[in-house]
């Protein structure tokens, strides 16, 4: 009868999440006048960008600005701060490098990138994607002179000089001391491509740069924030860096301070969740020494950076002079278009999980849903997705049930061993073991299948919050299924909540109660062990865990979770009323019992050890 109450219960809750999501369905589809107003914001959006575009194709030589070469004292001064250097013509200005993809100002002040645009992408709330602006990062070498003293590039103008080679543009920067003697930054942007060839090289300055002392290149940036939760993006905010025979390491995204000193670098990645720069060379940085400080105590819509990173790495000299081939990369942690970078090895940046998790994430989650919303809408896809998933581990879950049933075709014999042996646990295990072992059932049966899916469940779990097809795009009510949905603002921050409501964590939440109340309801009506887990504080803490856990994840993942949990209910109802049938069980059972059981090496010695302990037991009370 208890059964029956649970099957009904469990119908009904499963018509009333129905309801909420058809309701939800018919709420949320678009008005006319949202349809027009979301036409609007899209035209303004593109306005915008159109406008941001003309300003920044104003000719450079508007923009520059000379030093005033009138004021001796300034001129002198600068002169003397950078000795033979001072041969270069000093002028304020940028240069800019563009293709269809990225927009890049160049400073003539230190030679560097002051600006790094994408040109296809906006933040959440559609301001163009800036991974360099307003001196949130630096570049620079620092090196002797043998006049003794020590500059930075940082400080140093360089002469700028736009070239063409073939369709590629290619901007030399010069810092002289001659007009055959130099420092030079070459930048080389192919079209379409987010990689710009980026190359260091002396000539004739042998003699002028100080070889018993270090070259050190010095790279740092602070990560601009483009999410809505600038927690859930610094979770996924890291430097990670290729070494020692392509083995990739990560500094820690939590702590405050976290500092390493690295042999043999081919890459470092200031990743921004969705966005990275990358800093790759050719030949390997010998040593260097990273940083990444945490810029994020909690939840603030005013927080405008999330890490800063900083690298520290020598440069040999060869001959007296420089010539280290690099590359700067500034565009989406997006795989499609990292691997195509495969000789760089970028796509090893995203962090898809350790191990076998992150394999079958990269290889076989991120590639199908990619084929998925390729003809389906994105949130569709999710569903599809997960229906696929569930039912190709819908055999792990046959076995599962069925593991439960014998279980609990054997409880009353269970219950009598456990009250004719309570007062000597020694001998009550031993004749649990010897019923499990004729009846054919193993208690461990059902741990297996769940242990199976494990890989699947964490490939998916790191899959939802590092896929880049899912930023920005919408399903149902929720803006953006990389970031959370939100129904209701809060007028106030509950401490691991939030201050907003989310949907779909409250319907995956409800989902998995229902669906821990089918999977411990049976060990909730047997009698509590001392030192096992209380079933029923369980099934109440996991799903309050998941509504605030999950309250500032990807909408994504609490879709997927709460699509997943429903099959799962579904698929349990159905081999529970259609496939199972207890009575057969129980037959089968006792057929086994019956037969001659033959115990493996594993199986004698514990039952000798058991037998010794109990033996001892009864000895030592003589």
């Amino acid at each position: 009868m208890e059964e029956k109450k649970l099957d009904i219960n469990s119908i009904i809750g499963f018509v009333l999440i129905f309801g909420i999501l058809i309701f939800m369905f018919y709420q949320n589809q678009p008005t006319p006048e949202e349809l027009e107003a979301q036409k609007a914001k899209q035209e303004q959006v593109e306005a915008e960008a159109k406008k941001v575009e003309e300003v920044e194709e104003t000719p450079i030589k508007e923009t520059q600005q000379t030093v005033n070469l009138s004021d001796s004292t300034a001129v002198a001064d600068y002169k003397s701060s950078v000795g033979a250097f001072g041969f270069t013509q000093a002028s304020e200005g940028t240069t800019k490098l563009e293709n269809e993809v990225l927009y890049l100002k160049v400073a003539n002040k230190g030679g560097q990138i002051v600006e790094a645009r994408m040109k296809n992408f906006v933040t959440y709330d559609s301001v163009p994607v800036y991974l360099v602006k307003d001196g949130n990062a630096n570049f620079a070498l620092n090196f002797s002179t043998s006049d003794n003293r020590t500059l930075s590039t940082a400080d140093l103008y360089f002469e700028p000089a736009v070239t063409k080679s073939g369709e590629n543009q290619v901007l030399s920067m010069k810092a002289k001391i001659s007009n055959n003697q130099f420092l030079e930054y070459r930048y080389e942007m192919k079209p379409n491509e987010y990689l710009v060839d980026f190359i260091v090289r002396s000539q004739g300055l042998n003699g002028v740069i100080n070889g018993s002392r270090p070259v050190t290149l010095d790279w740092g940036l602070k990560g601009i924030r483009h999410n809505k939760s600038v927690q859930y993006e610094n979770r996924y905010t890291r430097l990670t860096y290729n070494h020692e025979d392509d083995k990739i390491s990560k500094l820690s995204e939590s702590s405050d301070l976290d500092e390493e000193t690295e042999q043999d670098v081919k890459w470092l990645s200031y990743r921004q969740h969705f966005f990275s720069s990358i800093l790759a060379t050719d030949n390997r940085f010998k040593t260097v020494e990273i940083s990444s400080k945490n810029l994020v105590e909690e939840e603030s819509k005013e927080e405008l950076f999330t890490k800063e990173y900083s690298t520290r790495a020598p440069l040999d000299l060869q001959g007296g002079e420089l010539s280290q081939n690099m590359h700067w990369y500034y565009g989406p942690t997006d795989v499609k278009i990292l691997d195509d970078y495969k000789d760089l090895g970028f796509a090893d940046s995203i962090p898809f999980g350790w191990g076998i998790f992150g394999w079958i994430n990269r290889y076989v989650f991120t590639p199908f849903y990619g084929f998925l919303s390729s003809f389906l809408p994105f949130g569709i896809a999710i569903i599809v997705m997960t229906i696929l998933v569930r039912l190709a581990l819908s055999p792990v879950t046959y076995k599962s049930y069925l593991s439960q049933a014998k279980m609990k075709v054997l409880k009353p014999e269970i219950t009598e061993i456990n009250e004719k042996y309570k007062d000597n646990a020694m001998k009550k295990q031993q004749e649990t073991m010897k019923l499990y072992n004729k009846a054919g059932v193993s208690p461990m049966s059902g741990c297996v299948p769940a242990l199976m899916q494990l890989p699947i469940f964490y490939a998916l779990f790191m899959f939802f919050p590092t896929s880049f097809e899912l930023r920005q795009k919408s399903f149902l009510w929720a803006e953006d299924l990389s970031s959370y949905d939100t129904i209701f603002n809060l007028p106030f921050t509950i401490p691991f909540y939030g201050d907003h409501v989310s949907l779909f964590p409250i319907l995956a939440s409800v989902a998995i109660f229902f669906y821990m109340m089918m999977t411990t309801g049976q060990s909730m009506q047997m009698q509590q062990q001392p030192g096992m887990p209380n079933m029923k504080f369980i099934m109440y803490l996991s799903p309050l865990m998941m509504l605030f856990f999950f309250n500032n994840y990807a909408s994504g993942l609490s879709l997927y979770y709460f699509i997943s949990n429903l099959i799962t209910i579904f698929i349990m109802l159905a081999i529970k009323n259609y496939i199972l049938d207890e009575d057969k069980i129980h037959a089968q059972i006792q057929e086994n019992k019956k037969k001659p059981k033959k115990e493996n090496k594993f199986q004698r010695k514990m039952r000798e050890m058991m037998e010794q302990a109990e033996e001892q037991k009864k000895t030592g009370r003589r």
